[in-house]
């Protein structure tokens, strides 16, 4: 944590938070500011002392805007005065194509890495090239918030994961089944399903005859 921030979590009332299990309030005259912008978060941050309010979301920590007792309001005029220049606008769309490359660039690899987990047989390489094909178009976006927009774990695993994931979504009933409540019960029901997943794509490697008109993958990329 760094020096001037101060981590709260929502306290049981309004106004009233909680700091290492003891409840606090914000200093008289300190104003509150929603996550969002991320160049005005950055220079409340770094013009003082601050409050950062978190809570936790699917076993992460995430912000949700912070306390601070700068003038919020000349600090957002004058980002919006930098804003409006032409040098600011012309280094907005030079991001913007770096992302955009970045983003192709990374749609190439990921798709190659998808192609090198199939490994099919050299019968079906073009069903392999369609199924590479959907996968990467279901995973890469940006936000899509799927295994392949991670740099936790190397892009190798990243492909595995995602083959197994739009499999489980295409070519089961998963989106259907009535899944108990009970803890690990999901997480077996997709071992299993992952399990069926890499039988089916074991014939595609096997270069054995596959029933086309039987087979869920098949159907799924009709």
């Amino acid at each position: 944590m760094k020096a001037n921030e101060y981590t709260v979590w929502r306290g049981r009332s309004e106004g009233v938070f909680l700091h290492e299990g003891q409840e606090v309030k914000p200093p008289q005259g300190w104003t509150f500011v929603s996550s969002g912008d991320a160049a005005l978060t950055r220079r409340l941050k770094a013009a003082g002392e601050y409050w950062l309010l978190v809570h936790k979301r699917k076993n992460r920590i995430e912000a949700l805007g912070l306390w601070t007792g700068a003038d919020v309001e000349a600090v957002r005029a004058m980002i919006e005065a930098e804003r409006s220049t032409p040098t600011y606008r012309k280094k907005l769309e030079a991001d913007r194509r770096r992302r955009e490359l970045a983003q192709a660039d990374y749609e190439v690899e990921f798709r190659a890495a998808v192609l090198k987990f199939l490994d099919f047989n050299s019968e079906h390489a073009v069903f392999a090239e369609k199924l590479s094909d959907a996968v990467t178009v279901h995973a890469v976006p940006v936000g899509s918030g799927t295994v392949a927009r991670t740099s936790r774990i190397p892009i190798e695993r990243r492909a595995e994961a995602a083959v197994i994931a739009w499999m489980r979504h295409q070519t089961t009933a998963y989106d259907h089944m009535h899944i108990a409540r009970i803890k690990g019960e999901r997480r077996e029901v997709r071992r299993k399903l992952a399990e069926r997943s890499r039988m089916l794509l074991s014939k595609y490697r096997s270069g054995d005859k596959v029933d086309f008109s039987a087979c869920p993958l098949a159907a799924a990329l009709k």
